[in-house]
């Protein structure tokens, strides 16, 4: 049987065998972040992250994009 192949949504590297990945599920209004679990990197919608510095990166723009500060509408 062949193993399932994870990709960081970063950097895109792959592994088979990831090892300090973190997996995180998102929406408009929620964002859980869960350290690595085959179940929890299986589910639908999963987002996987090579380590806890790309698990940042995707949070800091998960938070810019949905919590940031309103943009203000040229008058012109």
């Amino acid at each position: 049987m062949i193993g399932t192949i994870y990709r960081c949504e970063i950097c895109r590297t792959e592994s088979a065998t990831p090892v300090r990945w973190f997996v995180i599920q998102c929406s408009d209004v929620r964002l859980q972040v869960w350290k690595w679990t085959s179940a929890e990197a299986d589910r639908a919608g999963a987002l996987h992250f090579c380590g806890e510095a790309h698990a940042q990166v995707y949070i800091s723009r998960w938070f810019e994009s949905f919590c940031g500060a309103p943009k203000l509408k040229n008058p012109h």
